[in-house]
């Protein structure tokens, strides 16, 4: 998959008291990036559910470097840098302008209505891993 950037806005329900994004949402914002991601490349939730499969995170590696305000435009840059049948690792880094507030690295598996581990369909694999 190619870099896939989502913008967004930060509005006063993503902040602390004092106006400083809380440090969770970071997680929000990139979660809402990689359904965008998928969605871009025709992936979306009823196609998703209709084929059987769910993703959950598996692992979230999270650093922060500096603190999103309130009214901030930021935007998320979301990269898969592995794609194996069951599940897909993410490089997602959120920036304001060109300065890196946080980046993640998230491990997300493909799994069944049951919890348990399902293959992505082949098409599925392929479109992530292109450049």
């Amino acid at each position: 998959m190619s870099e896939f950037i989502w913008p967004l806005r930060v509005y006063i329900e993503d902040t602390d008291a004092g106006g400083i994004v809380y440090y969770v949402n970071y997680l929000k914002f990139m979660e809402r990036a990689r359904t965008e991601s998928l969605r871009s490349l025709g992936y979306d939730k009823a196609f998703i559910f209709n084929n059987d499969m769910m993703f959950v995170v598996a692992s979230a590696n999270v650093n922060y470097y500096a603190p999103a305000q309130l009214d901030d435009e930021l935007h998320v840059k979301t990269t898969a840098t592995k794609v194996a049948r069951s599940y897909i690792i993410m490089q997602q880094d959120v920036y304001r302008g060109e300065q890196k507030l946080c980046a993640g690295e998230i491990k997300i598996a493909c799994v069944d209505r049951a919890m348990k581990p399902a293959a992505m369909p082949v098409d599925m694999r392929q479109a992530l891993i292109q450049p």
